[in-house]
């Protein structure tokens, strides 16, 4: 029957709080992105401090494993978020970095003694090093490519600098001039001639190359500075195309230049820069890579596995502050709703902190688990592994697993690895056995490094060895898995093995 009425209806929905939404970006995050994170809630909330001198660390487990407080297995980050822990107001006023985790690792301690301090040397002007930390170069920036070439430009007439610093401009990160002479001398209102002459006298700036137009230009600039340029070497020049062939029977003819000759011009060639910006940081800021976790054998035949406390931000929850505004006498509601806030805000931080740290932790003992033969063998022993076997052994969801391995690195005897570089895709040997793709590559790689200049190994060849140590794959991927690795192909690796030949005659 047809008609208005009202009903009652009962759902389940998730709601994605501020909290929630924090503590999954928290999973995310790295080491040093995570101290960002705290240092801008540390300025927003006065409740919360960073300390500069770390609590006196305790003891713990070497096993990957952190005890709670009732000596259970701890509760991951899927528990947190589901239950909402963190947003009663428990006293967290300690430093959980300290408390929880051991403090023996390669990083921990650092500076403490002067044989730690003197491992932080590099090439003794280090620190602990003879010459010591240089004063002027505190907070100085390195100067960029643009800079330098401002800087050399200031030798010129001043219309010649109006033109130059447009020419400049134009330059790349690489060195080379992208711009059109033409274009300058319209813009300006200048004669095309004119802009000519400027832009050959920025090619002669330093680094030796710059402001040329294409990588002929740029070589011949450094060959004309270290008088070299002759005809013989400007035709080589001119032929860069015969050269990344490898075509030194037409170079001689071209270049008539008998076969001595041509090595030692092709040797002469490898030492100039195709790429002289990059001198002066072109490429940008490189940052080093800071390992987020540490895995390194105990005395039991297992694997250690702790967090790198160098780079986890030390948290304190400044209670004695927050009592002492309680005690100013009496409070509008607005700043006891605030201090309120405040104080939650810092207990759920401390505590999402605590349990992103117990979630690595435990998302890494399970993938040091199931790929020990790695860590005992090579890559030749890594495993296919899929985030969804990960969730299910340790009862995660996927993509909590997911965020945990993203962006975190983790070291180890063999090297620094991604952890997310330790989940791969399965290849079936002729055995019915399943062998990781990361292994298949290595072989490639190693067999290819092994090959002979004088028969180069083709993919074909490469499908057929493979085969005969029972990998069922076909060439496609051996062509895909070779490119990946920046392997050229066999034709490319012939001509290289040729030239090398040619210049080591």
């Amino acid at each position: 029957m047809l008609g208005p009425r009202l009903d009652l209806k009962q759902s389940q929905q998730l709601v994605m709080t501020p909290q929630l939404q924090q503590a999954i970006k928290l999973l995310a995050l790295s080491n040093v992105e995570l101290e960002a994170v705290v240092q801008a809630e540390v300025e927003k909330n006065p409740l919360l401090d960073m300390p500069e001198q770390a609590a006196e660390p305790q003891e713990a487990g070497m096993d990957g494993r952190t005890d709670g407080a009732d000596g259970g297995e701890p509760a991951g980050a899927d528990d947190l978020i589901g239950s909402g822990a963190g947003e009663s107001d428990a006293p967290l006023d300690v430093d959980y970095g300290a408390e929880t985790f051991h403090h023996d690792g390669p990083t921990d301690g650092i500076g403490e003694t002067p044989a730690a301090a003197e491992q932080l040397s590099l090439n003794g002007t280090g620190i602990g090093g003879e010459e010591g930390v240089d004063p002027g170069a505190i907070g100085s920036a390195p100067r960029s490519l643009r800079d330098v070439l401002e800087e050399q430009a200031g030798v010129l007439s001043h219309d010649q600098q109006v033109v130059a610093h447009t020419i400049v401009d134009l330059i790349d990160e690489a060195g080379y001039f992208t711009g059109d002479c033409g274009e300058i001398a319209e813009r300006l209102g200048a004669p095309p001639e004119f802009v000519e002459d400027v832009l050959a006298k920025v090619q002669t700036f330093e680094p030796t190359g710059v402001g040329a137009r294409t990588l002929s230009e740029c070589i011949a600039i450094q060959a004309r500075e270290a008088d070299r340029y002759d005809p013989a070497m400007a035709t080589l020049i001119d032929r860069l195309d015969l050269v990344a062939r490898g075509d030194l029977q037409a170079l001689q003819r071209l270049c008539r230049v008998d076969a001595e000759d041509m090595s030692d011009m092709l040797s002469e060639l490898r030492r100039y820069d195709p790429k002289p910006g990059y001198a002066f940081g072109g490429q940008g800021d490189i940052s080093p890579v800071v390992p987020d976790i540490f895995v390194r054998p105990d005395d039991e035949g297992g694997w250690a596995i702790e967090l790198n406390q160098a780079t986890l931000p030390r948290l304190l929850v400044n209670r004695e502050y927050a009592a002492s505004l309680s005690a100013q006498g009496k409070q509008s509601k607005e700043t006891k709703a605030f201090l309120s806030d405040c104080l939650q805000s810092a207990n759920w931080l401390m505590n999402a902190l605590d349990q992103r740290q117990r979630t690595i932790v435990r998302v890494t003992s399970e993938l040091v688990k199931q790929q020990d033969g790695f860590f005992r063998r090579g890559i030749s022993a890594l495993k296919p592994l899929t985030l969804r076997a990960v969730a299910e052994e340790i009862e995660m969801h996927e993509s909590t697993v997911s965020r945990v391995t993203s962006n975190k690195y983790l070291s180890c005897e063999r090297g620094l690895f991604e952890l997310k570089y330790f989940f791969t895709s399965a290849i079936q040997t002729s055995e019915g056995e399943d062998v990781s793709a990361e292994a298949v590559k290595s072989r490639i790689g190693a067999l290819i490094a092994a090959e002979s200049p004088k028969k180069v190994l083709s993919d074909d060849k490469l499908v057929t060895i493979l085969k005969g140590e029972g990998f069922d794959i076909a060439r496609r991927t051996v062509a895909k898995y070779r490119e990946a690795m920046g392997i050229g192909s066999s034709v490319q690796r012939r001509r290289s093995y040729k030239l090398d030949s040619a210049v080591n005659a």
